[in-house]
């Protein structure tokens, strides 16, 4: 290949590389948790005098079976691993049922021009970058309803945005570092729309602890009369994650919430030609359209990578867990387009491409055999080739790049992933394809998503 290939390598070393199953607690601290939890966001109506153990087990149940089915967990009623672990994340302090409720019904702002007033800023930030910030994060909003923000410096906004420690006087008090990072209040007067920090968090512009950006432009969606969402790829959704500033698009399901408030942005007709902006939506597992950019074996796991997301399938479970890439990597940019494990060295490789050509062509790496990696050119040409890298010597291997064909017959050009598990799995398109490579042929054809028990 003549083109200088630029590669961003991302290793990951054991400690880090995959989480683990937390051990087992204390039952009486997971219980407290669940407890307070229930209470705070599901509406679990309990006399403060007992305890946990002594509670109505069917209330409790039965407010365990509505949030697991609000975070797509199993729903079961009991205080599982996987529940347990959602419990634990950092989130939004506003209810996932009911609201901070002002007023009857879901309350709007009736009018489009609105004010807002920085009260008081973190020290763990610059003044300008907290600015910024929340400036972009209003901007999120602007850009896709009718309304418009305007900051004032002194008296009463409509929204007043500030940085506050434990009990703050609003019958809501903060819980410390790591727990509830924020809250707001929906439309109304007084302190209706207000957005409150927890100034014990460590506050950032980047992704060392919590972006302010992404915490501010979520409980603004509260400030404007929005609720929880259940799509994990939405602003709106509960718990804290990251990506990238640069990589943020609001998703589909944020712009129907609010153009369902608001309406559209008559400006849109003019600057996309009556064609209003559309925002990404969230993977489903059993989308009979569903493609995947990689595939990999690790740790006894199978990973499906597909954007900002990925699935964890283990082969003796049933269920299927789609995650953040930012949840486990945070530093990690979505759209990995390969990733391996390298068994004998406890190493776990993602691959994602710089694009320094002009003509725009990208380089695709995915495993179709234990140190093998195969390079695909995406342009109209040369996507039929791979090349061979020898773990042990760190080098390419002479001979490359060939043709696919030659050693895979049956396997088409237009390769997005594969992995070896046993058989090799080459993926094209919705559909996989099974490779014998004892006899050199596909064996069987399967939509890409057949692992999922779709």
């Amino acid at each position: 290949m003549k083109a200088l290939l630029l590669v961003l390598l991302f290793y990951v070393a054991s400690s880090s590389a995959f989480p683990v199953a937390p051990e087992t607690e204390d039952e009486d601290k997971n219980n407290q948790l669940v407890e307070n939890y229930l209470q705070h966001f599901y509406n679990l109506e309990t006399d403060k005098q007992s305890r946990f153990k002594n509670k109505n087990i069917k209330t409790v149940t039965e407010k365990l079976k509505e949030m697991q089915a609000f975070f797509g967990l199993k729903v079961t009623g009991k205080p599982d691993v996987d529940t347990l672990e959602v419990m634990k994340k950092p989130r939004c302090g506003v209810p996932d049922v009911g609201q901070y409720v002002l007023t009857d019904g879901n309350p709007k702002w009736e009018r489009k021009n609105l004010t807002y007033r920085i009260v008081n800023y973190t020290p763990d930030m610059n003044q300008a970058d907290v600015e910024k910030a929340i400036q972009k994060a209003f901007k999120v909003w602007s850009d896709v309803s009718p309304l418009t923000f305007k900051r004032i410096y002194d008296g009463n906004a409509d929204i007043m945005m500030s940085f506050e420690t434990g009990d703050h006087r609003d019958n809501s008090p903060f819980d410390g570092p790591n727990g509830l990072l924020a809250h707001a209040f929906q439309p109304g007067n007084g302190i209706g729309g207000d957005v409150h920090f927890d100034e014990e968090e460590y506050w950032t512009k980047g992704s060392n602890g919590y972006n302010l950006f992404f915490v501010a432009a979520h409980e603004l969606g509260h400030s404007l009369g929005l609720s929880h969402s259940t799509d994990p790829g939405a602003l709106m959704y509960p718990t804290y994650s990251y990506i990238e500033p640069n990589e943020f698009h609001l998703s589909q399901d944020d712009i129907n919430g609010i153009q369902t408030v608001y309406g559209k942005n008559n400006k849109h007709l003019v600057i996309y030609n009556s064609v209003q902006p559309t925002g990404p939506t969230t993977p489903v597992t059993c989308d009979s359209k569903l493609t995947f950019d990689a595939v990999a074996s690790m740790r006894g796991e199978l990973l499906f990578f597909k954007g900002r997301y990925f699935w964890r399938k283990h082969p003796q479970m049933t269920e299927v867990d789609l995650n953040f890439i930012s949840l486990f990597w945070p530093n990690l940019p979505s759209g990995i387009q390969a990733a391996y494990e390298n068994v004998e060295r406890d190493q776990v490789f993602l691959f994602k491409e710089k694009r320094p050509f002009a003509d725009k062509n990208s380089f695709l790496f995915e495993i179709v055999q234990k140190a093998l990696v195969t390079i695909h050119l995406r342009g109209e040409r040369k996507r039929e080739k791979r090349t061979g890298y020898d773990e042990n010597s760190r080098s390419m291997d002479q001979g490359y790049p060939k043709k696919i064909i030659n050693d895979f017959p049956g396997i088409g050009k237009k390769i997005d992933a594969a992995f070896q598990y046993g058989y090799i799995y080459f993926f094209i398109g919705t559909r996989q394809f099974q490779f014998d490579p004892n006899v050199k042929r596909v064996v069987s054809v399967m939509k890409s998503n057949s692992w999922f028990n779709c």
